[in-house]
Protein backbone atom coordinates (compact mmCIF):
# COMPACT_ATOMS: atom_id res chain seq x y z
CA UNK A 1 0.00 0.00 0.00
CA UNK A 2 2.86 2.37 0.74
CA UNK A 3 4.15 2.48 -2.86
CA UNK A 4 0.61 3.26 -4.01
CA UNK A 5 0.26 6.03 -1.46
CA UNK A 6 3.65 7.41 -2.46
CA UNK A 7 2.52 7.39 -6.09
CA UNK A 8 -0.68 9.21 -5.19
CA UNK A 9 1.30 11.85 -3.28
CA UNK A 10 3.64 12.30 -6.25
CA UNK A 11 0.63 12.54 -8.59
CA UNK A 12 -0.90 15.21 -6.37
CA UNK A 13 2.39 17.10 -6.37
CA UNK A 14 2.61 16.98 -10.18
CA UNK A 15 -1.04 18.00 -10.43
CA UNK A 16 -0.45 20.97 -8.13
CA UNK A 17 2.61 21.88 -10.19
CA UNK A 18 0.46 21.76 -13.33
CA UNK A 19 -2.09 24.04 -11.65
CA UNK A 20 0.59 26.61 -10.89
CA UNK A 21 2.54 26.44 -14.15
CA UNK A 22 0.17 25.56 -16.98
CA UNK A 23 -1.97 28.15 -18.78
CA UNK A 24 -5.67 28.50 -18.07
CA UNK A 25 -6.40 29.11 -21.74
CA UNK A 26 -5.49 26.94 -24.73
CA UNK A 27 -2.14 27.75 -26.34
CA UNK A 28 -2.17 26.18 -29.83
CA UNK A 29 1.42 27.25 -30.55
CA UNK A 30 2.62 25.06 -27.63
CA UNK A 31 0.06 22.29 -28.39
CA UNK A 32 -1.58 22.93 -25.01
CA UNK A 33 -5.11 22.12 -26.08
CA UNK A 34 -6.16 19.32 -23.71
CA UNK A 35 -8.09 20.58 -20.68
CA UNK A 36 -7.61 19.18 -17.17
CA UNK A 37 -9.72 20.22 -14.23
CA UNK A 38 -7.57 20.59 -11.11
CA UNK A 39 -9.41 21.67 -7.96
CA UNK A 40 -12.06 23.48 -10.00
CA UNK A 41 -9.58 25.28 -12.25
CA UNK A 42 -9.15 24.26 -15.87
CA UNK A 43 -5.61 24.23 -17.21
CA UNK A 44 -4.47 23.24 -20.67
CA UNK A 45 -1.76 20.69 -21.27
CA UNK A 46 -0.12 18.79 -24.09
CA UNK A 47 -1.21 15.26 -24.98
CA UNK A 48 2.06 13.92 -23.56
CA UNK A 49 1.56 15.68 -20.22
CA UNK A 50 -2.00 14.40 -20.05
CA UNK A 51 -0.93 10.83 -20.80
CA UNK A 52 1.91 10.85 -18.26
CA UNK A 53 -0.19 12.24 -15.40
CA UNK A 54 -3.12 9.93 -16.18
CA UNK A 55 -0.85 6.86 -16.23
CA UNK A 56 0.73 7.97 -12.96
CA UNK A 57 -2.64 8.46 -11.28
CA UNK A 58 -4.19 5.21 -12.51
CA UNK A 59 -1.14 3.08 -11.76
CA UNK A 60 -0.85 4.57 -8.26
CA UNK A 61 -4.48 3.75 -7.52
CA UNK A 62 -3.99 0.22 -8.90
CA UNK A 63 -0.87 -0.38 -6.77
CA UNK A 64 -2.69 0.97 -3.70
CA UNK A 65 -5.72 -1.28 -4.29
CA UNK A 66 -3.53 -4.34 -4.89
CA UNK A 67 -1.69 -3.59 -1.64
CA UNK A 68 -5.01 -3.18 0.16
CA UNK A 69 -6.26 -6.55 -1.12
CA UNK A 70 -3.02 -8.26 -0.11
CA UNK A 71 -3.24 -6.62 3.32
CA UNK A 72 -6.81 -7.83 3.85
CA UNK A 73 -5.90 -11.36 2.73
CA UNK A 74 -2.89 -11.35 5.06
CA UNK A 75 -4.99 -10.18 8.02
CA UNK A 76 -7.66 -12.80 7.30
CA UNK A 77 -5.07 -15.57 7.21
CA UNK A 78 -3.37 -14.24 10.33
CA UNK A 79 -6.72 -14.19 12.15
CA UNK A 80 -7.45 -17.77 11.05
CA UNK A 81 -4.04 -18.95 12.30
CA UNK A 82 -4.52 -17.17 15.62
CA UNK A 83 -7.97 -18.74 15.99
CA UNK A 84 -6.54 -22.20 15.29
CA UNK A 85 -3.76 -21.60 17.84
CA UNK A 86 -6.30 -20.55 20.47
CA UNK A 87 -8.42 -23.64 19.78
CA UNK A 88 -5.41 -25.94 20.06
CA UNK A 89 -4.35 -24.22 23.30
CA UNK A 90 -7.87 -24.66 24.70
CA UNK A 91 -7.83 -28.35 23.76
CA UNK A 92 -4.44 -28.71 25.45
CA UNK A 93 -5.79 -27.19 28.66
CA UNK A 94 -8.84 -29.47 28.51
CA UNK A 95 -6.56 -32.53 28.27
CA UNK A 96 -4.42 -31.32 31.18
CA UNK A 97 -7.51 -30.81 33.40
CA UNK A 98 -8.81 -34.35 32.75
Amino acid sequence: MLPGLAGLVISATVSTNYLQNLPQRPVPAELRMIPRNIHGTTVYQTADEDRKLSIMEYSSVAVFLIGLVFGVVYLERWAAVRQAERLSEAELFEEVKV
